[in-house]
């Protein structure tokens, strides 16, 4: 039992409520490891996860929790709330799916539907582990008659459809004190601060149709200005600083190459560990998108699909998640599923398999490398507004990277589940510390306000745009 190891508090002392708590994760541990499994057959899209969302809502209404749905304009968005008063702490979940990653838990490529979504980033763990996070605490606080209000955000679309953001314009963020949140990963280790600023958006050219061969010079090709766009953003990476990213796809070239294209679309991300640089950047690339325009006698449309700020680091927050995950340690895998991990590394690059046995450990804490590689989330936007804190843990095989085949195979079986419960256990013992002590919570906010000490947070999506529910399809 990992109960026997859970001896020290985030302040030092000997803590039965830790030890009450983590029990009480353990006890409704199969029942939502059964709906991570669910949630990963599921395997819904961004705004399109009416079946995982419900079954969340339905297990917290079944645990106590007033759920109010369909929140900030969002179909599957929900908050799930039990107590009332001060402090307010917000426990955050996930539960999309990313399209083109099904894949069956096994160690070889194996789509369970070719083509067909998948929980490559691991969020029918994600989900499922904080909902079971605040499931404990509350059974903890009830019977403790512990004040406060615990919150379960169900936030959708955080692939590429920046769910939170909508939340947080609704106000829905306003009065919570601290938000925790954690991601699947392939080793165990508070995140504190980092990711990249993200925003994307679809270039749509407009130009004239012709016959290519019989009245070229009639034409004017909406996929000529497409290209030259994608040529000028090739030139721009050497003039951007060297830890920024771009990177886009061409989702309309036009109908058949004997037509002079009227339309052609390109779709594309740009990312920074700033937002003020990936603003800068941002500003570079309409100016290439009006050259191409420009030199084509085009115009263009853009519209914004998405943007995830950089993640704020909390100091205060930092000290205590680690403390608890040092706390709660990690796992080591049986011999089936070493089996498992054994042979699904064999399709990593050599230098990329990690060691097994790092599953157990905890990593320190350590301040944030600005040139490390990087990815992006919502959950950024929600620590410029909100003093928060993350965990990973080891959900995927050591080596393994989110969004492929291979982290959808460990979301799916019990690599990915165990790590589950480490993220579970984690959150829950660190929300009972914030309700517990009240400097813990002001010591938050002081550090949050010296973070963000002549900064302005700024969303890239424009004001007043609605959440794009079928950004999918467009």
């Amino acid at each position: 039992m990992l109960g026997a190891m859970l001896a020290v508090s985030a302040f030092g002392q000997e803590s039965g409520a830790h030890r009450r708590i983590n029990e009480l994760v353990m006890q409704h541990s199969a029942q939502y490891v059964e709906t991570s499994k669910i949630i990963w057959n599921y395997a819904e899209l961004g705004y399109q996860e009416q079946k995982s969302s419900a079954l969340l809502q339905r297990s917290l209404k079944e645990a106590g929790f007033e759920v109010e749905a369909g929140v900030a304009g969002e179909p599957t968005a929900f908050i799930a709330s039990y107590g009332h008063g001060s402090p307010v702490i917000a426990i955050l979940g996930e539960f999309d799916a990313l399209p083109g990653l099904s894949q069956a838990a096994s160690p070889d490529r194996n789509a369970v539907v070719a083509g067909a979504p998948g929980h490559g980033c691991g969020h029918n763990l994600l989900g499922s582990g904080a909902a079971l996070a605040v499931v404990a605490l509350k059974e903890f606080m009830e019977a403790n008659h512990v004040a406060g209000t615990l919150r379960y955000y169900g936030t959708p679309a955080e692939e590429g459809g920046s769910g939170k953001v909508y939340i947080i314009r609704a106000g829905l963020f306003r009065d919570v004190d601290v938000a925790l949140h954690w991601h699947p990963d392939n080793h165990n280790e508070v995140f504190n601060g980092g990711f990249l600023a993200n925003t994307s958006a679809k270039f749509k050219f407009h130009g004239k149709a012709a016959h290519a061969a019989l009245a070229p010079d009639r034409g004017r090709s909406a996929l000529d200005a497409v290209m030259l766009m994608g040529n000028g953003m090739e030139f721009l990476r050497e003039h951007v600083p060297s830890n920024s990213r771009i990177h886009y796809i061409i989702t309309n070239g036009g109908a058949a190459p004997n037509v002079v294209p009227d339309t052609a679309e390109i779709y594309l991300q740009a990312r920074s560990p700033s937002l003020t640089t990936l603003d800068e950047i941002w500003e570079r690339i309409r100016k290439i998108g009006e050259g191409a325009a420009l030199m084509t006698e085009t115009t263009f449309d853009v519209n914004i699909i998405h943007s995830s700020a950089n993640i704020v680091p909390n100091g205060a927050l930092a000290k205590v998640a680690q403390r608890n995950l040092e706390e709660i340690s990690g796992f080591r895998y049986t011999a089936e599923e070493n089996r498992f991990a054994t042979e699904l590394q064999k399709s990593l690059p050599p230098e990329g398999a990690g060691d097994l046995s790092s599953t157990a450990l905890v990593r320190p804490l350590t301040a944030v490398d600005p040139n490390a590689p990087s990815a992006s989330t919502d959950a950024g936007d929600v620590s410029w507004n909100v003093p928060t804190i993350g965990f990973f843990t080891a959900t995927f095989v050591p080596g393994v990277v989110p969004h492929t085949w291979q982290s959808t195979a460990s979301a799916g079986m019990s690599i990915g589940q165990k790590g589950m419960l480490v993220a579970a256990k984690a959150l829950a013992i660190t929300g009972a510390d914030l309700f517990a002590n009240p400097q813990l919570v002001a010591d938050a906010k002081a550090d949050f306000q010296r973070q963000l000490k002549g900064k302005t947070y700024k969303s890239g999506i424009p004001p007043g745009q609605k959440p794009p529910l079928d950004f999918r399809k467009n």
